[in-house]
């Protein structure tokens, strides 16, 4: 799921992975984000993909080594690129217009190869951002400068070209004294050899359907959409397709190191953003300085993506019936049910009426859920949307309109977001070519894990359908010898990268310590409103010290209520 600043309550920046939804379906962010897995009797615990045979166990096998062998080449290319980026540098200065940013905010460019196997060949430009370190903490005390600190948001698709904003914000001034806040906007994305599949004025259209429950024809359109959207990328990107991957996009990572004259690199990422650090740390060990991992992906190849897509439905039913529990909580406020499955009918109802009569002309089920999706994601949004609702069964719909109807305006950042997130997934791994594998997983799912299911399936089905080159993930593994200690921060109830995935990165990366925010959902707590879990992040970056073992924090406040009618004024 793309990752994005959100500005919270509080008025803090808070670096938190949402959808964006042409017809209200979901799209993973890195875990995909994929808190617990499927437990071993469940008909999800094992994929289900065509019999094995001796034939294809060979074949598997051939293409592993061919991916080695690949793999080497590439490896070579990027020591190439490097190279290079270093002697040329990035040339920064007043940002380009369609970037709105502005002083003290500064851009430039740096060029990678579109295919590390041949360096030399087709390049292409990234834009870059950048603050300087301001050397001077909040307190007024002079900090020394430590280098650059470059963050990658996730996605796959989301831009950080925003992120040297954050030096602003309180919780980040102790990071934005000390270093150079570096963001960037990851091959594919914004101005950076930018991808599309569809012409983005077809991308966000509305009102549509979400059905929890699909029916055949309902399906069969989908699969229809989704051969189509596969098409439309294969023809509209040609040869370059195969070339957006998330191993290109850690390479990037090192060429980006290079050209700011960073001997080792000081990297932050964020939801998908961990897999590209994870896949850096095993691709090179010894050129990670310290590396925080925010919303971790689960890295096991087994699970990128296919399996990472279905253990996060699990995660999003357990996220929406926190938001609902909240919401019965103050029903005294907005009067939608005293429990959690009262609040569900309330939504229910609400759903069917949009269904029946779009809110606005625009706001059908589609909208709705996607809005709604969102409060899985920050619990910041728990007190408008609540109003939303709460407003809508009063007759007064415009809150609703509001929150719901798509931006125009925003489409064709939307699809480019969209079409580098399908891209990006459907390349770095296999998925099942077989509806009827997809058909009956989801099925089952859904029968549990209704809420997101679907939506997640129909955002992924273009990999089913998929021409370019799938690759075989990479085992991410680091030992402590190898590799600087890292750090890892998770959310225990986090809907989109599922704790688990924090565990299993903790255990593959050798040194690592995991701080986890329990009893808490939000995806992205770096920087964010937990004054415990901030220690620990400046901490580590000003000092680079970690905890002695993994540690737990308090969850921060929940949000406090906002009426109907005072929500009109916000």
């Amino acid at each position: 799921m793309r990752a994005v600043a959100l500005r919270g309550a509080a008025g803090s920046l808070v670096l938190s992975a949402l959808v964006v939804a042409p017809t209200g379906v979901s799209a993973l962010p890195g875990g995909p984000g994929p808190p617990a897995p499927a437990p071993a009797a469940s008909p999800l615990a094992a994929p289900r993909t065509d019999t094995r045979t001796d034939a294809r166990a060979h074949a598997q096998a051939d293409a592993r080594a061919d991916t080695r062998a690949l793999t080497a080449r590439e490896n070579a290319g990027t020591r190439a690129a490097a190279a290079r980026a270093a002697d040329e540098g990035i040339r920064f200065g007043a940002c380009a217009a369609e970037e709105y940013l502005e002083a003290p905010v500064e851009c430039g460019t740096v060029q990678v190869p579109l295919d590390y196997a041949d360096p030399d060949g087709r390049r292409i430009t990234l834009t870059v951002s950048r603050v300087r370190a301001t050397g001077r903490t909040p307190d007024g005390e002079p900090a020394a400068r430590q280098g650059a600190l470059v963050f990658n948001p996730g996605g796959p698709g989301a831009s950080g070209m925003y992120f040297p904003l954050v030096g602003a914000v309180p919780a980040w001034r102790n990071i934005a004294a000390a270093y150079d806040l570096v963001g960037y906007a990851a091959r594919g994305v914004g101005r950076s050899a930018p991808l599309s599949c569809q012409e983005p004025r077809h991308f966000l259209k509305a009102p549509t359907h979400a059905p929890a429950d699909p029916s055949p024809s309902y399906k069969k359109e989908r699969v229809a959409e989704a051969t189509s959207y596969a098409r439309g990328c294969a023809r509209r990107a040609g040869d370059a397709l195969a070339h957006y991957t998330s191993l290109n996009n850690a390479r990037d990572l090192d060429v980006l190191r290079a050209a700011l004259g960073e001997p080792r690199l000081t990297f932050m990422g964020a939801s998908y953003g961990t897999y590209i650090g994870s896949l850096y740390a095993t691709l090179f060990p010894e050129r990670v300085r310290r590396m925080v991992f925010d919303s971790a992906v689960d890295p096991r190849p087994e699970r990128i993506w296919y399996r990472n897509n279905l253990d996060q439905a699990t995660a999003f039913e357990r996220r929406w019936e926190d938001f609902r529990t909240w919401v019965a909580k103050h029903d005294d406020v907005y009067g939608l049910g005293r429990t959690a499955d009262a609040v569900r009918l309330s939504y229910e109802e609400v759903r069917a009426a949009v269904a029946a009569q779009p809110a606005g002309g625009k706001v059908g089920p589609g909208q709705l859920h996607s809005a709604f999706l969102r409060t899985a994601y920050y619990d910041d949004y728990w007190p408008m949307r609540a109003a939303a609702l709460a407003a809508y069964r009063e007759g007064e719909p415009e809150l609703l309109i509001a929150q719901a109807t798509p931006v125009a305006e925003a489409a064709v950042e939307a699809e480019n977001s969209h079409a580098v997130y399908t891209a990006v997934e459907c390349n770095d791994a296999p998925w099942p070519t077989d509806f009827r594998v997809w058909d009956d997983d989801h099925t089952a799912l859904a029968r549990t894990a209704p809420f997101e299911t679907w939506d997640n399936a129909w955002a992924n089905l273009p990999c089913a359908f998929w021409t370019a080159p799938q690759r075989q993930p990479l085992d991410i593994r680091a030992d402590a010898g190898s590799l600087a200690p890292t750090l890892i921060l998770a959310a225990e109830r986090d809907a989109a990268t599922p704790y688990q995935g924090a565990v299993e990165l903790r255990r593959r990366l050798g040194g690592s310590r995991l701080v986890t925010e329990r009893g808490a959902g939000q995806h992205g707590v770096g920087g964010g409103p937990n004054t415990c879990v901030n220690a620990h992040l400046d901490a580590y970056l000003l000092t680079g010290e970690v905890p002695a073992e993994d540690t737990d924090c308090a969850a921060h406040p929940e949000p406090r209520p906002l009426a109907p009618r005072a929500a009109k004024h916000r």
